[in-house]
C-alpha cells in the first residue's frame, strides 16, 4: 500500500475516532479523568482543524512524507497517551479507545513502516514525524490550560 493510501486511511480513521469521541461523551470523560477544562466548542474547533490537517497531509503525502508521518504520529500518540494509558490506569472506558486500538495503532504503525521500508524518509525524519505529532496533540491542550490565565483573557 502506498503512503498516500495510508494517509487517506488515517484521515478516515480520524473521522471515525471523532465520531466515537462525540457519541460517547469524550468531553465529560476528559473533564473527569484528564482534568482538561474542555467545552464542546473546543472539541469542534480542534477536530475541525484535525480534519483540515488530515486532508492536507493526505494530499501532500507523496511529495512531503513528513506530513503523513506527522499525522500518523498524532494518531499514535493520541491513541496511546490520551486513550489507552488512561483506560489502563483507571479501568474507566475512554471514548475513543476503540478506534485508537483498532485503527490508529495499525494505521499509524503501517504508515511509519511504509515510509521507512520504502526509503521515503530517514530514521531521523521518522522521529521528527513523531515529534510533530506530539506537538500537534500538545498545542490545543496547552491552549486549553492557558486561556483562562489573566494575560490571555480578552475580557
Amino acid at each position: 500500500m502506498t503512503l498516500t493510501a495510508l494517509a487517506w486511511l488515517g484521515m478516515m480513521a480520524y473521522a471515525f475516532h471523532i465520531l466515537e469521541e462525540y457519541m460517547l461523551d469524550w468531553r465529560d470523560w476528559a473533564r473527569n479523568e484528564l482534568k482538561l477544562p474542555v467545552e464542546w466548542n473546543d472539541f469542534y474547533v480542534t477536530n475541525g482543524i484535525v480534519v483540515a490537517l488530515g486532508i492536507a497531509q493526505a494530499m501532500l503525502a507523496a511529495e512531503l512524507p513528513l506530513a503523513a508521518l506527522g499525522f500518523a504520529g498524532l494518531m499514535l500518540i493520541n491513541g496511546i497517551l490520551m486513550h489507552i494509558v488512561p483506560f489502563a490506569r483507571t479501568g474507566r472506558f475512554s471514548p475513543g479507545v476503540f478506534t485508537a486500538v483498532v485503527m490508529f495503532l495499525p494505521l499509524g504503525t503501517a504508515t511509519f513502516w511504509t515510509a521507512l521500508s520504502n526509503n521515503l524518509v530517514s530514521p531521523a525524519v521518522a522521529v521528527l514525524g513523531l515529534a510533530l505529532g506530539g506537538l500537534t496533540l500538545a498545542f490545543p491542550i496547552v491552549m486549553l490550560n492557558i486561556k483562562t490565565k489573566p494575560f490571555f483573557r480578552q475580557a
